[in-house]
């Protein structure tokens, strides 16, 4: 017999996903050029060109088992040196090498930072809105999820409704800043009140309650926009990377987590998250990449792009009428529907092939996500379709119901 628990996971798959593979099974039958596609979080830039030769290179010149074997399983040993040494750099830490575990990308880091931290029935508190994916990689390890309601008005972390779901059962809390879906980044004030609110709240309970910072989209911020490092501001961090994004490389899954040096038993984390990967087969991220990406540090894809193309979109959404926070960073945009339903609000834009993702299962109903990894000429052909779907099933009955009050 196969295991119930993940067939009954076949009826709630990811909205995301259904979303993609609708605008798939529609690209098919009227061309991908007229689908409007703004579902899934696929970096759409080149891989950077020093990248690519750097692959080149190694291919060409390095040993084959070197490039194809397996790794340590806690990573290369001088990959994850290098990787310390630019995080110091750039950001003022202390890390080694043996702070450091190699991970499958950002959402093998988060996976393993959960279980190191917590045990069966202990709480991991996230912030709406929130990558959905948090639910299966809290809840599959046998701790609780936890969300603290959103703060619409700039998407920064409601510390009221924080204060009312933190209590002694609370081992981690999980942020993601720069933030999926909404494209806010935390300011500095609120990863340092942030901060002395869990010091306060280890002191009350008497035990640690780590932070884990989920970082991917660190390198995509737009002018003026500054992000902090948030292992900076509080010592029971782990921090949690993916190259996904800023080199464009989604599919070769390499990311770390890393571990502040002042944090709890810091020097134990990662032999720890070696062990955990024994469990849960999430380990030995690919040799070559570890090398390669180890080799064109602090180099990203040319990142500009998303700006560009996040300024068309918010411009446009703000002339229709919508409510919505600019973003600081990312390659998404988190605006209100123009209706309490927002399933029912992406679900009419499909007719118009644009393909939203509501805010349902981000924590944050009555919202929808874009995201806007998207080449721009076809953002720019998207916002007549959006002028028309707007005008046809909400500003008309608008003007009709502003008519009949009128008479």
């Amino acid at each position: 017999m196969i295991t119930q628990k993940y067939k009954d996971m076949l009826g709630a798959k990811s909205v995301i996903r259904q979303m993609s593979e609708w605008a798939a099974g529609r690209a098919k039958e009227i061309g991908r050029e007229n689908v409007f596609d703004f579902s899934l979080g696929n970096p759409s830039v080149a891989v950077p060109q020093a990248f690519t030769d750097k692959m080149v290179e190694l291919l060409q010149c390095r040993d084959t088992m070197e490039l194809h074997g397996y790794s340590q399983s806690q990573g290369i040993p001088s990959v994850r040196a290098a990787f310390a040494a630019f995080l110091n750099k750039t950001y003022g830490m202390a890390y080694t090498a043996e702070h450091l575990f190699m991970t499958t990308g950002a959402a093998g880091a988060v996976a393993h930072a959960v279980r190191a931290v917590t045990q069966p029935g202990d709480e991991v508190v996230v912030f709406a809105p929130y990558f959905p994916e948090y639910d299966r990689y809290i809840g599959q390890t046998g701790a609780v999820l936890r969300v603290v309601s959103a703060d619409t008005e700039q998407f920064q972390i409601n510390f009221e409704a924080l204060d009312k779901v933190l209590n002694p059962r609370t081992m981690a809390v999980l942020v993601n800043t720069p933030n999926n879906p909404s494209g806010t980044v935390y300011s500095e004030d609120t990863v340092k009140r942030l901060a002395a609110v869990l010091g306060e709240k280890q002191k009350e309970y008497g035990h640690d309650i780590f932070l884990i910072s989920d970082e991917p989209y660190r390198e995509i911020l737009f002018a003026g926009v500054d992000a902090p490092y948030v292992s900076k501001y509080y010592d029971n961090s782990l921090s949690c990377y993916s190259f996904a994004k800023s080199l464009s490389i989604p599919g070769e899954r390499l990311g770390y987590i890393a571990a502040n040096p002042k944090c709890t038993d810091s020097a134990l984390i990662s032999p720890m998250c070696a062990q955990i990967s024994r469990g849960i087969g999430h380990n030995c991220p690919p040799s070559i990449i570890q090398i390669a990406v180890a080799e064109v540090l602090g180099i990203t894809s040319d990142l500009s792009v998303y700006e560009t193309n996040m300024e068309i979109i918010y411009d446009e959404l703000v002339r229709l009428g919508f409510e919505v926070v600019k973003p600081g960073g990312t390659f998404y945009i988190f605006p209100r529907a123009l209706e309490e339903d927002s399933v029912a609000f992406c679900r009419k834009a499909m007719d118009y092939d644009l393909v939203l993702v509501p805010g349902d299962s981000f924590g944050c109903p009555g919202y929808f996500r874009m995201a806007y990894c998207v080449e721009t000429e076809k953002v720019r052909r998207a916002m007549p379709a959006l002028r028309r779907f707007v005008q046809a099933e909400y500003n008309a009955k608008r003007i009709s119901k502003s008519a009949k009050n009128t008479d």
